[in-house]
């Protein structure tokens, strides 16, 4: 072997090496990208929209649907802490009853990663009387505290309380 072709040799060798580094390097820095994107703020606030939506169809089934197994339900129109799927159907029972319609006054939302969230604000449910159809509104301070689980979102842990100078 010449120096000539010794050289030329090292040479390719050497690029060789560099492309292969270089391809590791850049797949070693792109295996993380498939991580799970955070959701928006607009996206957890849209989580309402499902939950008011399932209040609407009147069924307790539905709306306990969205609680997680293991959730805490602290409502608005009862003294009693929900904390297995029982308590929340028994409480939307008697809820649904209302035929509450919900609306967001305000909204504050926190994405903390990609998998939970925190929901808080004032909202206002407009209920009717069944004995009498009166409709009466209730201002209510609010938190959801989603999670996502098996690949869809559950509401964790739900706080509402009536506002105190209304």
């Amino acid at each position: 072997m010449t120096r000539r072709s010794m050289t030329k040799r090292a040479a390719i060798v050497t690029a060789t090496a560099i492309v292969a580094v270089g391809t590791v390097g850049t797949v070693a820095a792109t295996a993380g990208t498939d991580a799970p994107k955070k959701p928006t703020r607009t996206a957890i606030a849209g989580l309402f929209n499902t939950w008011n939506a399932a209040l609407r169809t009147g069924d307790a089934e539905k709306v306990a649907d969205l609680y997680a197994k293991d959730a805490v339900l602290l409502p608005t129109v009862s003294n009693k802490v929900r904390t297995d799927r029982a308590g929340i159907v028994d409480y939307f029972q008697h809820f649904l009853e209302k035929k509450p319609v919900g609306k967001k006054v305000q909204t504050i939302v926190k994405v903390l990663d990609s998998n939970s969230a925190i929901d808080t604000g004032v909202y206002e449910f407009t209920l009717t009387d069944p004995d009498t159809g009166a409709k009466r509104v209730v201002e209510a301070r609010y938190t959801y505290e989603y999670e996502k689980r098996g690949g869809q979102w559950k509401i964790v842990n739900h706080h509402s309380s009536a506002m105190p100078e209304g």
